[in-house]
């Protein structure tokens, strides 16, 4: 064969002028009397083979396999949730979080969660006919959150024989399934996952579905199990800083899972995160995976109000001193027993502690004792406290309430500008665009290319400055310790508002009041009402602050300030309650 394609070869044997080549496997001729290897290779085509047709056949062919593709993977909408779990693990992870969170308790929560939902590790799951069962009932484990089933695949759906698996990154503790390109018919036109439709009629009471919020709800349970010190608040707050993936985190998605239609509601969100939005899906979660007891909150744990009240005296920058104030309080409502702390979702009458906003509420209960915060009686005691520094430069100096007041308002109000600017220039779009149908596919692509064009060419003319570096992640939003231009209280004492009695001490303030009068029945969603007419300007400040730190309202602070004085001054609160029945018995 090799002889007969060499024929066209006529020139001589430099070595021994023979006319007799052959071809090696490299393509060059070499002589077959001598061996000598010439350095001319064969053309593998001439021009003159060459036509055309047969050139736009083969172009065409190629165009037609790549149409047969363009829809992606087949995969569900679990999948889509399971991996934004694992992108947000992954950031936890980075932020210091113990690797067991992922490979552990996230992964056997999301188990349970598949199973519970009848999406996986069931004898009959939804969506799925008798032959495309999830897996076999023989090899199916129910025993429950540490059953490990031996099939991590979802679902599987008959394909054709090109079938071929995905090689996915994701290597993780998390359960990813494998998800398979395929040329069948199933995934929807409405939808670029299979079951998208379905899923968003889904309507079966006791199911509770799957959505983005429903993730942080996940990570913070996790992070709950685990006792780590990341709270609720600061979750929410990396959330917003661009540390764990929340906003447009499908744009994340490998490039073969195509997502529109309906899938655009379940991955696409464009407000920020609730702090009681989140909590409260956190606790149906873990009523709905059926969880036992959560390890114990002990005086060890960062979630103890010790712990908490200390973390945030020195981000308010207030006074040391006002630690052993906060441990009292905590120790006489009881508030730091370990029944008390520990979640238990099981129970009929679930006890649930948001940690960070008791911490909080604690503080303000102190200050409120210190300096009641009626307009009076704390500018009363910061102009003694600033007539005896004046007086005396000796020791440490008394804390100023007046001086500690105008100082953390300019920076707040600066900070409050910053955050309300970043939220009204935030994109909500992304760099990937969305589309509802795969009809509009090359429309919407179009569209999104020329606002880039025009944005760019603006910025160009506008010379706008560049985006901001983003922020390094921290526990602490405000750094006392490192501002060389502003005061530091935090060795500042409170000798002048506290006075001996025996061997205790006492606060020079003698009065109180409390800041519910009377709470909502037990059939309201609320313990009481937060109207900023009602009280003082210095508790409004107060309120705001902390508020503003912890990313929540100021009605969620003030009601777990009345809660907590409920338990301080219950017995006032009992006089009032035999009181009112008293004259509601004279008045029959």
């Amino acid at each position: 064969m090799e002889f007969e394609e060499a024929r066209d070869f006529s020139e001589r044997c430099t070595q021994c002028t023979a006319v007799s080549w052959g071809i090696t496997d490299e393509g060059t001729y070499y002589c077959t009397s001598c061996l000598n290897v010439t350095e001319r290779c064969k053309e593998v085509e001439s021009i003159v083979d060459f036509t055309p047709n047969t050139k736009i056949q083969a172009i065409s062919r190629g165009l037609k396999k790549k149409r047969k593709l363009e829809k992606g993977w087949e995969w569900y909408v679990c999948e889509g949730f399971q991996y934004v779990l694992y992108q947000q693990a992954e950031a936890l992870l980075s932020l210091g979080v113990c690797p067991k969170l992922k490979d552990e308790v996230l992964h056997n929560f999301w188990k349970r969660y598949l199973q519970k939902s009848k999406q996986a590790y069931c004898r009959k799951p939804i969506y799925s006919n008798d032959n495309k069962s999830a897996a076999s009932d023989s090899h199916l484990s129910l025993s429950g959150l540490d059953s490990e089933p031996e099939l991590l695949s979802i679902r599987s759906c008959p394909s054709s024989e090109g079938e071929a698996e995905s090689q996915s990154d994701v290597n993780s503790g998390l359960i990813l399934p494998n998800i398979k390109t395929t040329q069948c018919e199933t995934t929807s036109v409405c939808s670029g996952s299979v079951d998208g439709v379905e899923y968003s009629r889904q309507k079966e009471k006791g199911i509770l579905k799957m959505t983005l919020p429903m993730t942080l709800a996940f990570c913070y349970m996790s992070l709950l199990w685990q006792r780590e010190t990341i709270t609720l608040s600061d979750l929410l707050r990396f959330v917003e800083d661009g540390h764990i993936p929340y906003i447009n985190t499908y744009q994340n998605f490998p490039e073969e899972m195509k997502l529109y239609g309906q899938d655009i509601k379940f991955f696409s969100v464009e407000s920020w995160p609730v702090y009681e939005d989140i909590y409260e899906k956190m606790i149906e979660l873990g009523k709905f995976l059926d969880l036992p007891r959560f390890p114990d909150i002990t005086e060890n744990c960062f979630l103890h109000p010790n712990m908490l009240c200390m973390k945030y005296l020195m981000e308010a920058n207030l006074p040391d001193e006002m630690h052993s104030l906060t441990c009292q309080v905590t120790r006489i409502t009881g508030m730091g027993e370990v029944d008390f702390l520990t979640f238990d979702p099981i129970t009929q009458k679930t006890k649930t502690v948001k940690y960070d906003v008791q911490a909080v509420a604690i503080i303000v209960v102190v200050l409120k004792l210190l300096f009641l915060l009626n307009d009076n009686v704390e500018w009363s005691l910061s102009s003694l406290a600033q007539e005896n520094n004046e007086n005396n430069h000796e020791g440490k100096p008394y804390f100023d309430f007046r001086k500690w007041y105008q100082i953390m308002k300019k920076i707040i109000d600066e900070k409050q500008q910053k955050q309300e600017e970043f939220r009204a220039k935030y994109l909500w779009k992304s760099a990937k665009p969305l589309y509802y149908s795969s009809v509009d596919r090359s429309v919407v692509y179009k569209r999104r290319r020329m606002v880039a064009n025009l944005q760019k060419q603006f910025s160009i003319l506008v010379d706008s400055a560049p985006n901001p570096e983003k922020k390094k992640p921290s526990s602490f939003q405000l750094n006392w310790a490192e501002d060389q231009n502003t005061t530091c209280f935090h060795g500042h004492s409170l000798q002048k508002i506290l006075q001996k009695k025996g061997k205790s001490l006492t606060t020079l303030n003698s009065q109180y009041w409390l800041s519910t009068q009377k709470f909502c029945k037990s059939y309201c969603k609320h313990v009481t009402t937060y109207e900023e007419s009602n009280f003082s300007v210095s508790y409004q400040f107060v309120l705001n602050f902390f508020s503003f730190l912890l990313r929540i309202k100021t009605s969620l602070l003030h009601e777990e300030v009345s809660l907590i004085e409920k338990r301080l001054f219950y017995k006032k609160y009992e006089n009032k309650s035999k009181a009112s029945k008293s004259k509601k018995a004279r008045r029959f």
